[in-house]
């Protein structure tokens, strides 16, 4: 049985030189890390953990070390502010075995209390962690800590290899709290009208059916919007992050996972993060299974399912098809997560279809810039390869590239750009004709 805690007594067991291990975002342990924030004697903490969501001190300390891997808007605050935040690149399937390689001495984990069998369900998160914190949970020089908050909603996994809980047996440190769980950072920003029109332009790729994967954003919750309010129904869903807008198709009885092939009659996440009437709807639901990541974002898994249309978004593209989605001027943004895994088994089979989403410009000051360009420069971090790249989305319509050679690439997302920079497009299009380079070199 687990020794009971308060979070103060709980950080107060960590060594000032230790290694902490945490889930992504809506896993992460709230008063326990604020807990540890209190604390000023750190000489070498290294925490390994990703979407940061709980705002704690902890990483103003000299002496702590967080490795990051997808920086989300407290992470980039942090890595801004002079605090000591590294960028670990990995796509979130690799999380697990990233974890287990580093084995941190102590995990940590917010869950709910234990029912009446002594599960401690992981609510919002399932992720790349469960395995080690059986592992932690099982090794007597390890230290597992949970904080179990009445606040957090219970969840379910599918079977008993995939529960979705803790026992309470496992644990070495247990913390009650009432902590809420995280929203999302800007999850309630309304659309644009460039949002709604590339919405508009997705929706055609998916008639009734189809089974779905939507990212992050306001262009995916635009579309699920479409989809809750169009004919269309009879969706499955497999993705990577359940969200507002997931929550309204199910709403909306759009969503019914009878023709996904798999895992038939529930939709499959491996986190949710967004509001709090979404977690008050997750909240005993068990329309919704949690599965550990290395089984969500399986590209052979998700091509497996009927006709599965992907979506996601990007900052940056070449006319090659090349994607930049985590970094701007080279400098890390976000993270991998899984919009790769996603692309990648999307394209394992001919009825599926993957779309990558992104507004034709941006400003740069008061210039306006183009997201489609002829060819990256220095210093550009790639995302996704041009051969996993299969349609582009814009507010002026939607490129198919799969199969088309690069000239006939770049010719279709000049078509789609912004119409101030399509001439320079077709120009590099042309250059790359029967395999040449688009890149103007200059003597």
């Amino acid at each position: 049985m687990p020794v009971e805690l308060t979070a103060e007594q709980a950080a107060a067991r960590l060594r000032s030189v230790d290694t902490l291990g945490i889930p992504l975002g809506p896993g992460q342990p709230p008063a326990f890390l604020r807990a540890l924030g209190e604390r000023d004697d750190w000489t070498d903490l290294r925490v390994y953990g990703a979407l940061l969501a709980v705002l704690t001190e902890l990483f103003n300390h000299k002496g702590v070390h967080y490795l990051s891997g997808f920086y989300g808007p407290l992470d980039r605050a942090l890595r801004d502010s002079g605090a000591d935040v590294e960028f670990l690149p990995a796509d979130f399937r690799r999380f697990g075995p990233l974890l287990r390689r580093q084995a941190p001495r102590v995990v940590a984990t917010v869950a709910t209390p234990p029912d009446a069998d002594g599960w401690c369900s992981l609510s919002l998160h399932a992720g790349g962690t469960i395995d080690e914190l059986h592992r932690a949970g099982a090794d007597p020089d390890r230290l597992l800590i949970v904080e179990a908050s009445d606040a957090f909603p219970r969840t379910y996994g599918l079977g008993e290899d995939n529960r979705h809980a803790l026992h309470v047996d496992e644990i070495d440190i247990l913390v009650h709290s009432s902590e809420a769980p995280p929203a999302l950072p800007g999850g309630d920003a309304p659309p644009s009208e460039i949002d709604r029109a590339i919405a508009q332009n997705a929706v055609g790729y998916m008639p009734s059916g189809v089974t779905l994967q939507t990212g992050i954003g306001s262009i995916p919750n635009q579309i699920a919007t479409l989809l809750a309010e169009g004919d269309g129904g009879h969706y499955g869903l497999h993705s990577e992050m359940f969200t507002d807008g997931c929550m309204r198709l199910h709403r909306a009885g759009k969503i019914t996972n009878t023709q996904k092939g798999q895992h038939e009659g529930v939709s499959v996440t491996t986190f949710a993060f967004g509001s709090s009437e979404l977690y008050e709807w997750l909240d005993g639901n068990r329309e919704v299974a949690f599965l550990p990541v290395e089984l969500v974002n399986a590209p052979e898994t998700i091509a497996k399912n009927h006709r599965m249309v992907t979506i996601n978004g990007a900052l940056a593209i070449d006319i090659h098809g090349q994607v930049v989605a985590d970094t701007i001027d080279g400098g890390q943004f976000s993270g991998i997560g899984g919009a790769e895994d996603f692309v990648a088994g999307a394209g394992l089979e001919l009825t599926d279809r993957s779309l990558i989403c992104l507004p034709s410009t941006y400003l740069k000051g008061e210039r306006l810039r183009s997201r489609i360009v002829p060819w990256f420069g220095p210093g550009a971090v790639i995302t996704t390869p041009r051969h996993h790249v299969d349609v582009i989305v814009t507010e002026y319509g939607t490129a198919e590239l799969e199969g088309l050679t690069v000239r006939e690439r770049g010719e279709a997302l000049a078509a789609i750009a912004h119409p101030q920079f399509r001439d320079e497009l077709y120009e590099a299009a042309a250059r790359a004709a029967n395999g040449r380079s688009p890149v103007i070199r200059l003597v």
